[in-house]
């Protein structure tokens, strides 16, 4: 047996596009996308043997989506093939940042992942395992899976990745603070995530709680101004790189978790993970939806070295 460098676990969605308003007679893209795959394609984009943990509906879209995957460079050896329905959703595109998506994945297959599902011998010898809210909030099932893969994980890796529409703050906060004994970094967005532990204003402050809980290490993600790096305690500041054009900032968070994730796998320090992270989640902005532009290891580096040289000019 291979063992990936990178586990991903979560749900693969079927995601339609748009840069109209949604509405009756907008055209649409299809692709696939989903949290768990776009940090993956990130993961594998730099440079890490990458496998996706997650539960796919056997049909011919589930073939299609598979396709997708491998074309990503991920390791589909861990995809379960099940009978029952895809969860999909619907976006506008969104240079902003800001907007909710339209979801459809009530009782989706994706969702019926249990810990029975885990293979526990695989995910106790991968460089890392990556998992985030949305797998925790989409069933009590998923829930229990990821907390399983985190207790038994060399190296696991958080992301909050709140969605209200799935699960309220109270419940947000309860899954973080189940999983933080087992989590090396923990990645929330500022303020809405990061304020799911605590109300503080400051952002170094709110860092420090999110430690108490057990986490070693938090990268407090705060959009233009960049991210603050809490690593027991040390704090650095990593300015942000601008984003050559922005088409849609669908997927940015997950390409940078999963970008981190990758480089802490591979050996990195988790400083230089977290530069090239904020690199790669800078150049994901210039695709259209959660995969639309998945930046080479090459890319990501020459980027991450072009920020540097502007912010010491």
């Amino acid at each position: 047996m291979v063992i990936p460098d990178v586990l991903v676990i979560g749900e693969i969605l079927v995601e339609l596009s748009s840069t109209e308003p949604l509405d009756a007679g907008a055209a649409l893209t299809l692709n696939f996308s989903g949290d768990a795959l776009n940090s993956a394609a990130a993961a594998a984009a730099a440079g890490a043997h990458t496998a996706l943990l997650a539960r796919v509906p056997d049909d011919e879209l589930g073939d299609r989506l598979l396709d997708r995957v491998v074309a990503l460079g991920i390791d589909t050896s861990q995809v379960l093939r099940v009978p029952g329905q895809h969860g999909l959703y619907l976006q506008h595109a969104d240079p902003s940042g800001a907007r909710e998506f339209t979801y459809v994945r009530r009782g989706s297959a994706g969702s019926g992942l249990g810990p029975g599902d885990v293979p526990i011998d695989l995910v106790s010898r991968v460089g890392a395992v990556l998992a985030s809210g949305i797998a925790c909030a989409i069933s009590p099932l998923s829930a229990k899976a990821v907390r399983l893969a985190a207790s038994t994980a060399r190296c696991f890796v958080y992301d909050p990745n709140w969605r209200p529409r799935l699960v309220n703050a109270t419940g947000a906060a309860d899954h973080l603070r189940a999983l933080a004994q087992y989590t090396r970094l923990v990645t929330p967005a500022w303020p809405r995530e990061a304020q799911l532990i605590s109300g503080s204003d400051d952002p170094a402050a709110v860092s420090a709680a999110i430690r108490e809980l057990g986490v070693e290490a938090v990268a407090l993600t705060r959009g233009s101004e960049g991210v603050l790096l809490d690593d027991a305690g040390r704090l650095v500041e990593i300015p942000v790189i601008p984003a050559p054009a922005v088409v849609d900032q669908t997927g940015a968070g997950d390409s940078f978790a999963g970008t981190v994730t990758a480089r802490l796998a591979l050996g990195d320090a988790l400083e230089d993970a977290v530069r090239l992270g904020v690199a790669a989640a800078s150049l994901s902005v210039s695709g259209l939806g959660g995969t639309g532009h998945v930046a080479t290891l090459e890319e990501t580096r020459a980027h991450a070295s072009n920020g540097a040289a502007e912010v010491t000019a």
